[in-house]
């Protein structure tokens, strides 16, 4: 077992991304294209999601391949990210045809950072429809992590009032031949780091020194599980979401892909103290393109949940990990704050 050899998530032939950002905003959009047929699904698990044609991607309902998803900053103006996506893939003439016309599908998810220092006000139109025509044009195989698309004004909790989140994208390639990639927008109310240490919780499952390569020290339970949430004062305030993809380049049903983001959960749990709390609004796409052909066996799932995991948490250490300081954050990112 192994990351791909981006380890990111465009490991997965046929799926790109782009990001689009304002330094002055404090937040931006975060695109996932993908370039082949699919099979998608979502699994929500906060208490306070705000999302865009989710109810498309549950098993008991039509639509199975999708063109894009949004990822984005902004709380309810994000929304906004996934029109600019959808209308920029119509230009390119991607979507399903019906009749003469072009009907890209692009659900999309949101994160609240509109108090962390970022110029919001925008008058009558706020930017995320044209940052998310950006964020669709600007899709690469390769694209920046940490404050950048949709992380470009995340926080998260820890040491402190707190520390900057950002943009993780992880891959695995399991040893029968199978990817997983996660790509994940961390805002989390918890903390991703243990107690008053630099020690990342999703430190066990790091690869390669991907972020950081730390030594491993005891950190005690007793200051390990106290809850260092993001802004302490203001904790019933609805100010967070760890928003997230998870891919496989194996052949998967709607419901596999659905058991898929529900397995990928675990990683939040694995990476953030606490995770899934009723003032986040955790969620997880799910995406398979069945690119290499092969179905998993029923004797493969647990493997493949515990992977689909596993990535996700190295990709939200990645997106903390990788965050870059700006003129006017509220919190430090996790290098200012430990070196």
């Amino acid at each position: 077992m192994r990351p791909g050899a981006r380890n990111l998530i465009t490991d997965i032939s046929g799926l790109r991304v782009g990001n689009a950002d304002d330094e002055n905003l404090k937040s931006g959009v975060t695109a996932l294209i993908c370039d082949v047929e699919n099979v998608a699904s979502v699994h929500v698990m906060g208490g306070a999601p705000g999302t865009r044609e989710t109810d498309l991607l549950q098993v008991e309902n039509t639509v199975t391949s999708i063109d894009a998803i949004a990822l984005a900053g902004g709380s309810v103006f994000g929304l906004d990210a996934a029109s600019g996506v959808t209308s920029e893939l119509r230009a390119q003439g991607k979507g399903y045809r019906v009749h003469d016309l072009n009907i890209p599908i692009v659900p999309g998810a949101i994160l609240f950072d509109l108090i962390n220092g970022g110029d919001k006000d925008w008058g009558d139109f706020p930017p995320y429809r044209d940052l998310g025509i950006e964020a669709a044009r600007n899709a690469e195989t390769d694209f920046a992590l940490g404050s950048h698309g949709a992380g470009a004004g995340a926080l998260v909790g820890g040491v402190g009032p707190g520390l900057k989140g950002g943009l993780g994208s992880a891959s695995t390639v399991l040893d029968c031949g199978i990817t997983v990639g996660a790509l994940v927008a961390v805002n989390g109310l918890g903390a991703p780091t243990m107690g008053e240490s630099d020690m990342f919780w999703a430190h066990p499952f790091e690869m390669n020194d991907e972020f950081g390569g730390l030594d491993v020290r005891s950190v005690p339970a007793s200051e390990a599980q106290e809850l260092r949430i993001k802004f302490q004062d203001r904790q019933t305030e609805k100010t967070n979401t760890t928003i997230g993809i998870i891919a496989t380049d194996a052949v998967l049903t709607k419901a596999q892909a659905k058991r898929l983001a529900v397995s990928a959960h675990d990683g939040f749990a694995r990476a953030l103290w606490p995770s899934h709390t009723p003032m986040d609004g955790d969620l997880i796409f799910a995406v398979a393109t069945g690119g290499n052909k092969m179905t998993p066996a029923f004797s493969d799932w647990i493997e493949l949940s515990a992977i689909a995991a596993s990535t996700m948490s190295r990709a939200i250490a990645r997106g903390v990990y990788e965050a870059h300081s700006v003129s006017g954050d509220v919190f430090p990112t996790w290098r200012e704050r430990f070196g």
